[in-house]
């Protein structure tokens, strides 16, 4: 299998490294608008660099990974389908909401299959959760928490393009709480607070925020989010049902410290980054996507899938400037 690869930046070589060591990938081909940083990756990958997106569509390629930047990934998924390629395209599939429903109707009826990039539906806990929560094992839901604390906010020139922590952040826990539980979010309420880098206050953001999701079963879910977590990468879900009770990220590489008497737990070294949470996850995305492309099976997160988080952002965003409950038809465009 021969897949080509456009953006080279940190996910982008990352995801060349993984393609790389998956056994059906024979072959990469790379480009990014930086020469260098194409024949960086292309030396360390031995690829076939491409000096275009136009010039990797025409080198034979079965499937094509898309991590450039998020401006170019409407474009990009356009060309891909209009080509007949099979694309896997990080997240968000546009800046804005309004660009991704045009992405998404320009693709309906087209036989060309789209995966974009929630890597946690890949991650072993999560998985496990769902296949629980789906299995009835837990009985009728009536909880959720989900949260991702970063060791440290991004740079202040990223924070201005990100569209806001719900829209850059929450946006995975909304996915993966919609995934697990299998069930749609009707309305949000959300608070936020800014008591770290002052850059992010003046780009009109929040360092630290929480959500309150109603769920259309009744289900309340708990979202917590902060650019400031000095102990590491802390991604975790708890799920609590009237049979049971269970959690993803309680191992020992959880950056929290227990200050219980004669509690060990977790001993291990705190989770840094979330390439290093997520490792192991990022592998089975993108060996789900040359399944896809093999034609194997179907899209696992399709571009509808992703407005679905995306809707749920908007309307935490909204909720958050406004101070009060927002349902998810005030937001969702047609």
């Amino acid at each position: 299998m021969r897949i080509g690869i456009l953006g080279l930046g940190r996910i982008g070589a990352f995801h060349a490294e993984t393609l790389s060591g998956l056994g059906v990938v024979e072959s990469l081909v790379v480009s990014d608008p930086f020469a260098d940083a194409a024949k960086a990756a292309a030396e360390r990958f031995d690829a076939e660099v491409a000096d275009s997106p136009e010039a990797v569509l025409g080198a034979g390629v079965d499937g094509v990974v898309v991590a450039a930047a998020t401006d170019a990934h409407p474009e990009l998924i356009l060309a891909c389908v209009e080509a007949g390629v099979p694309v896997f395209c990080e997240k968000p599939v546009a800046r804005t909401m309004t660009e991704g429903v045009r992405v998404l109707k320009a693709v309906e009826g087209r036989d060309v299959p789209v995966q974009i990039g929630y890597n946690r539906r890949f991650d072993a806990g999560f998985v496990a959760a769902r296949a629980a929560v789906r299995g009835g094992e837990l009985g009728k839901l009536h909880t959720v928490r989900s949260t991702t604390l970063d060791p440290a906010p991004p740079p202040a020139a990223y924070i201005a393009a990100s569209g806001g922590i719900f829209r850059d952040c929450s946006v995975h826990d909304f996915d993966i709480i919609r995934w697990v539980t299998g069930r749609e979010v009707t309305e949000v309420y959300a608070v936020g607070g800014n008591r770290g880098a002052d850059y992010i206050k003046e780009a009109g953001d929040a360092d630290t925020t929480g959500a309150i999701l109603t769920l259309d079963d009744g289900t309340i879910a708990v979202v917590s989010n902060s650019r400031h977590n000095a102990r590491g990468h802390d991604v975790r879900m708890e799920i609590h049902g009237f049979t049971d009770s269970i959690a993803v990220g309680l191992e020992d590489k959880l950056p929290l410290r227990s200050v219980e008497a004669g509690v060990t737990f977790p001993a291990g070294v705190p989770h840094d980054f979330f390439m290093d949470r997520f490792t192991a996850a990022y592998r089975a995305e993108l060996t789900a996507f040359t399944e896809v492309v093999a034609g194997a099976r179907p899209s696992p997160c399709t571009i509808a899938d992703a407005l679905e988080a995306g809707w749920i952002a908007e309307a935490c965003t909204l909720s958050l400037h406004e101070h009060r409950p927002v349902t998810l038809g005030e937001v969702r465009q047609a």
